[in-house]
């Protein structure tokens, strides 16, 4: 048993499972030591409890970070980037800028989203001044698309809160479930007429410094009936929700592609119909909208040092290929509904214990966290701040000894936002 990690898992996925056996780790129970814990969500609260008073050792590792919620709850990760964007309005970041119209240039990345029922009011101003739209209602807590429905009348809103046997009306600190009401992106980018979203993942190994990866193999998903903007469609879910758990139970779900593409075939549909460097710039500004949800919540994220995060992030795309995150999901599935499908996640959690258990060794929190790139497999580093902070104090240095920052610099005299270059 020396030398060897002892795991425990309380989600009994065989993907999840297959991996930890492939390695030849030990399973033991969680009550007995353990090196490395792959948990639920559920669990992380119990592990990080004051109540229990648990302390991690440095050889254990847990695929949670302690607040996660501040990301993956709908409503806080609003929040958060909220604040995030006041912030830098503060410090008068050209991030923050403005156009005419008084909408974020470089922030403008999650619809127009409001809490209920503190932002009741707020929202009814907002809906009256365009009476035709639609707007989309989430239980903040909840996934695989269960309690969400959509609106496009005040009087729907006022049905439903008095309809409510779950007293969801209330606040979220009251511990009972709340809803968040976001402006319904209804001008979808559409492939053979369906609507669809992108599934795509990311790791956080570390929030302060912040270091990242992106997945390169991640899907979309397409609903099963062909996207209609009509109002007496508004209750088909077969048509507004992307989400697995909805689309399989549809008469036109297929159980061979699962209604899924890969990301690399989006890709190749965009290169082919809407040019190269049209599609590159959209996935620079998928990337972007990660790296600043990430920073956004970084300050208030408890960075255990014993703690990782594979991040499931739902992407949508607009007619005019504009990018919007919807949502951040902290336990993405690993329950696979393809032969495809399976091989994906099989490799995700491969990739992923590679990078947070270097060479399968007994885990030690102290470690830097900067593998080797042929330890990445399908990831890629997509932001490291320590890195950026090093390479800016060089810029700076280069800047008083004379030379231009060329195309490199941090930002021009006009505040546009930093290139790729300085934030992958």
């Amino acid at each position: 048993m020396a030398g060897r990690v002892k795991w425990v898992t309380d989600i009994e996925k065989s993907v999840l499972i297959n991996n930890f056996e492939k390695r030849e780790w030990v399973q033991v129970t969680e009550n007995e030591d353990w090196n490395f814990y792959w948990m639920s969500i559920q669990t992380i609260r119990n592990v990080f409890s004051v109540d229990t008073g648990y302390r991690l050792s440095d050889d254990q590792m847990v695929n949670h970070f302690p607040n996660h919620y501040e990301l993956t709850r709908k409503d806080l990760m609003i929040k958060n980037i909220k604040r995030y964007r006041k912030e830098l309005e503060k410090e008068s970041s050209p991030l923050a800028e403005k156009d005419e119209n008084g909408k974020y240039i470089y922030l403008d990345f999650v619809p127009v989203t409001f809490m209920l029922p503190a932002d009741y009011n707020l929202f009814v101003e907002e809906f009256r001044k365009n009476p035709s739209s639609t707007w989309i209602m989430k239980p903040c807590g909840k996934a695989q698309g269960k309690g969400i429905f959509l609106i496009n009348k005040l009087s729907q809103i006022k049905k439903w809160s008095r309809d409510s046997r779950t007293s969801t009306f209330v606040a979220a600190s009251s511990g009972k479930e709340a809803y968040v009401i976001s402006l319904y992106i209804d001008n979808p980018l559409l492939i053979g007429g369906k609507k669809f979203d992108l599934r795509l993942y990311v790791l956080v190994t570390t929030y302060r410094p912040l270091k990242c990866y992106m997945y390169k193999l991640g899907f979309c998903r397409f609903c099963t009936v062909k996207y209609t903007p009509s109002t007496s469609e508004l209750d088909n879910m077969f048509v507004h929700l992307t989400n697995v758990a909805i689309q399989k139970h549809g008469d036109d779900y297929n159980h061979v592609h699962g209604g899924k593409w890969t990301v690399s075939n989006l890709r190749l549909y965009l290169e082919s119909t809407r040019g190269k460097e049209v599609t590159n710039r959209l996935f620079d500004q998928i990337h972007w909208i990660v790296v600043q949800s990430l920073k956004a919540v970084a300050p208030v994220m408890n960075n255990d040092k014993h703690c990782f995060e594979c991040y499931g992030y739902d992407i949508i795309i607009d007619d005019k290929l504009k990018p919007w995150l919807i949502e951040v999901n902290a336990s993405p599935s690993l329950t696979s509904s393809t032969a495809n499908d399976r091989i994906l996640k099989y490799n995700l959690i491969n990739d992923t214990l590679n990078i947070v258990t270097p060479n399968g060794d007994i885990p030690d929190c102290r470690w830097n966290r900067s593998p080797p790139r042929e330890a990445m497999g399908n990831y890629q580093v997509l932001y490291d701040e320590e890195q950026a902070q090093n390479e800016n104090a060089e810029r700076d240095l280069r800047s008083r000894s004379g030379p231009s920052l060329g195309s490199k610099g941090i930002k021009g005299s006009a505040g546009v936002r930093p290139t790729a270059a300085t934030w992958k």
